[in-house]
């Protein structure tokens, strides 16, 4: 068979944007337990059922650090390794185009069980589907990729947040009631069956036709900046480039607290949204990576995210067992918790099963090289069945 190239090693691993990546996967799992739980995320409603100051105060916590942080954030992590895994097959003379375009088809295979037997807030199938844009950008110029990345990412903000404050007086409020009834019936007291076409339902919603223009505009743009950092390793070498780093740091800071933050200063209202959770979003997972990689830079810093090291490496993994548990906790065919569980549960809940995710994320890894779905991904990529266990040590 042709060479196509093998994984990172071990040796070669950034940790630090395995502690990212480990640290999106909990704040990707502190949004979407709310959003299995109970259909308020969908149709509307979430603080009249949960009108506590208690409540409305975690709502807003997850709102401002949270909601449009992670996602984000995961998908720069997504674009950094589409860059990484180029540059390493182009050193080796290989074609990275066939490589990295059977690694996003198996993606989107991936996302394809996950999106329809799992959950219906699936981000891999996007992932997928939106990632094959990159191969169109794999040899253009640093500048043109910052540029498309800039200009997708205002041309969607400026355009659709001046179109919702034009109706901003008719926007909010709006609760589907009849569809969160059949929600709560389908999962909370259907059959298996029953689950899988309120979630086809869900899935189709949220993934109609007209809103993958919206979801394109603010996942390339993430994608192509992570590509853009890759390709200037400001990331790979952090201690020479520290200063620059903080520069972005900063920037990433202020940008975070003016458009992500600032909302609640005046209302918090729902034609800033867009606004809110694109521009600020984009800026707190910058904050975000920069963060844990000029924290890890220092034995303190190690010491604090060393923990999502581990379940950064299993990435994948760990975010379809999340899937699974939470199917299992909330839905008819397991525990039936399906909305009976509060805003403040629902954190208690993320932080026991993600420090569960820790321990197992570690105890495997000492043993396998990769996460299972991990190794299955890349040998499926390279086509060849990769080494999983570790060698013993003698």
């Amino acid at each position: 068979m042709k060479d196509v190239g093998t994984p990172l090693t071990e040796a070669d691993r950034l940790h630090w944007i395995d502690a990212s990546r480990g640290f999106a996967i909990f704040g990707i799992f502190m949004v979407n337990v709310p959003a299995f739980h109970a259909p308020y995320f969908l149709y509307g409603g979430g603080r009249v059922y949960w009108p506590t100051e208690l409540d409305i105060f975690i709502q807003n916590v997850i709102d401002i650090f949270f909601q449009a942080s992670f996602y984000t954030l995961f998908s720069f992590l997504f674009g950094f390794g589409i860059q990484m895994m180029k540059d390493r097959l182009s050193e080796k003379g290989l074609a990275f185009k066939q490589v990295i375009f059977r690694r996003l088809l198996i993606l989107i295979g991936f996302g394809l069980i996950h999106a329809f037997l799992v959950w219906h807030g699936d981000i891999l199938l996007s992932y997928g589907i939106i990632g094959l844009a990159l191969l169109a950008f794999l040899n253009r110029k640093d500048g043109t990729i910052l540029a498309w990345a800039a200009g997708i990412l205002m041309f969607y903000e400026v355009l659709f947040s001046y179109a919702l404050y034009q109706v901003r007086n008719s926007l909010g409020g709006n609760i589907n009631q009849a569809a969160i009834e059949q929600a709560m019936d389908n999962y909370g007291n259907g059959t298996l069956l029953d689950i899988w076409s309120q979630n086809f339902r869900d899935w189709t919603y949220s993934n109609a036709l007209f809103n993958w223009p919206f979801l394109i505009m603010s996942l390339l743009p993430l994608f192509l900046l992570g590509m853009y950092f890759a390709r200037k390793r400001w990331l790979h070498k952090p201690t020479q480039n520290r200063s620059v780093l903080i520069k972005w740091w900063s920037a990433a800071l202020l940008i975070f607290l003016v458009f992500k933050a600032g909302p609640y200063l005046f209302g918090n209202p729902e034609w800033f949204q867009i606004l809110q959770d694109n521009v600020g979003g984009s800026a707190c997972a910058l904050f975000y990576v920069t963060s844990v990689t000029l924290a890890s830079q220092s034995t303190p810093g190690q010491k604090l995210f060393q923990p999502f090291v581990s379940v950064g490496r299993m990435s994948l993994s760990n975010y379809i067992l999340q899937s699974l548990f939470a199917f299992l906790l909330f839905y008819s065919v397991g525990f039936g918790l399906y909305g009976q569980v509060s805003p403040l549960g629902s954190v208690v809940i993320v932080v026991l099963f993600f420090s569960l995710q820790v321990l197992l994320s570690k105890k495997w890894l000492e043993a396998y090289r990769f996460g299972p779905l991990e190794w299955l991904w890349r040998s499926l990529t390279y086509g060849k069945k990769q080494a999983l266990r570790r060698r013993e040590r003698g």
